[in-house]
């Protein structure tokens, strides 16, 4: 019985072994795919922060854009306002010329005085022009 004994002890101690072998080796390759995940991620991290850096340049490139022409809109506005207005005066003023030449009792616009030669030049005398120096 004691060699029964020593052979099972040492089919025990064979099988204790492997098990502590392959537990080494899981643990390695366990240790290696943890390590190989890490690489992953940072080479990831590094990738996204790049990415991350581009499209924060383009987009500020892009708001720098935005403002100049929201600027230049607001001129653009501002200047079809003016234009607006002044095409309104002048559609106006054609309207009452065209009605004054229509009626002549509106003539008085164009000839206040009712003075018949109204283009007449007007003469400085010498000690006018010497005002004006």
């Amino acid at each position: 019985m004691g060699s029964e004994k020593k052979e099972l002890k040492v089919v025990i101690d064979q099988r204790k072994r492997k098990r502590m072998i392959s537990n080494r080796e899981s643990a390695r390759r366990s240790r290696m795919k943890k390590l190989k995940h890490f690489h992953d991620l940072s080479a990831k991290m590094a990738h996204l922060t790049n990415q991350n850096h581009q499209l924060l340049s383009t987009l500020n490139h892009t708001t720098q854009r935005y403002f100049i022409i929201e600027a230049q809109n607001s001129v653009l506005r501002a200047q079809l306002g003016e234009l607006s207005h002044r095409l309104h005066s002048l559609n106006h003023i054609m309207d009452f010329a065209s009605r004054t030449f229509i009626d002549p009792s509106l003539n008085n616009f164009f000839n206040p005085f009712n003075v018949s030669h109204t283009n007449q030049p007007i003469m400085a005398s010498a000690e006018v022009a010497m005002l004006q120096y």
